[in-house]
């Protein structure tokens, strides 16, 4: 699948325009905070750009971030501006075209931005221990619809959970399906290189991450993806596509259930750009100032990661109550099956 994919990103697709179906949208799925950094960013590398909306936590200032697939650059140069310099971004991609795109362009957007606080290495995403990256270093790693492209899912998130700082986390876009993908539709190549062959079963993802180290796979936002050409569409039959963005944090304290134990926070609305609420993800908006309850696998996140000045915590562990109603946890799929085929055809991962 290496081979496929190197050909399909290096050489078969020139720009978005040559992409056949709708995994990938544009830059209206972008904040209007986020369009002026995207602005200033070469125009080559974005028209070398495949990928599907910026994905892009909040509280990046000073941090040193990860971009696993990073392709021409383009999340990478913006991500530079969010960290500052006194951060760092590393970009790795597979495909020698992309990063000589990426490479030709430094220059160019350290004088832009006023420091070089960006570098490109070539590897495969599953085989991060390969490459010269310490293992702790990272306080953020970010991906943008490519973990589908992986032979190896297991390895790249064991390979995440390496290199990422204690409460350190894991933010990425990608696709999802609502069973388990036949063998017909994961050896199509076209299907493959747009994204939908590759896609995981969204329950196996959740104890994939489960075994990676990831206790509590945090939803932040989902929409249903529509295949929109007709011949992909045959192929690909009653299987339902969802773009969907998480969160994983590398914390030991997690469980694997969210559990009461009467605790809650008050945000402190200084996040930069988010100061009346946090959508922490789809099932916690944390409204400024307002006593939240919480769950202790929410307390530890926000408590043990780089969110912890902004919050006010409230309560201990001292007292359980059972399990905790309102994280979003179950047995039924947590994407949103309703939208409207409008909003479908508009999505992204």
């Amino acid at each position: 699948m290496h081979d496929l994919v190197q050909d399909y990103y290096g050489r078969q697709l020139q720009h978005t325009g040559d992409l056949k179906t709708t995994a990938c949208c544009d830059i209206d799925q972008v904040p209007d905070w986020l369009k002026p950094l995207l602005a200033r960013i070469h125009p080559e590398v974005q028209s070398r750009y495949y990928g599907c909306g910026l994905v892009c936590p909040p509280l990046l200032a000073g941090c040193r971030v990860l971009d696993l697939g990073s392709g021409s650059g383009r999340d990478v140069y913006a991500l530079a501006q969010l960290v500052g310099a006194d951060g760092e971004v590393v970009g790795v991609d597979m495909t020698a075209e992309q990063l000589e795109v990426a490479n030709r362009h430094i220059d160019f957007h350290a004088e832009a931005f006023g420091y070089r606080k960006v570098r490109f290495l070539q590897g495969y995403i599953e085989r991060l221990d390969e490459l010269a990256l310490e293992p702790g270093s990272f306080d953020v790693i970010v991906s943008n619809c490519v973990i589908n492209l992986s032979p190896d899912k297991d390895a790249v998130l064991r390979g995440v959970h390496r290199l990422l700082k204690p409460g350190g986390e894991f933010y990425f876009s990608d696709v999802y399906a609502d069973r388990r993908v036949p063998e017909a539709v994961r050896n199509d190549p076209v299907l493959y290189g747009e994204c939908l062959g590759g896609a995981l079963y969204w329950n196996d993802f959740q104890r994939l991450a489960q075994r990676q180290g990831f206790a509590d796979p945090r939803l932040v936002a989902d929409r249903p993806l529509a295949v929109t050409e007709p011949e992909l569409a045959i192929r690909t039959g009653n299987l339902r596509f969802f773009s969907a963005t998480y969160r994983l944090f590398k914390l030991d304290a997690l469980e694997m259930a969210c559990e009461d134990y009467g605790q809650a926070v008050i945000y402190r609305g200084t996040i930069p750009n988010h100061p009346d609420r946090l959508a922490f993800d789809k099932y916690h908006d944390i409204e400024t100032g307002r006593v939240f309850p919480v769950c202790g696998n929410t307390w530890q996140m926000l408590q043990g990661s780089r969110f912890a000045p902004h919050f006010e915590f409230i309560g201990d562990f001292s007292r359980h109550y059972g399990l905790f109603a309102g994280c979003g946890s179950g047995s039924s799929m947590p994407f949103d099956t309703a939208a409207a085929a409008a909003a479908a055809a508009s999505s992204c991962c």
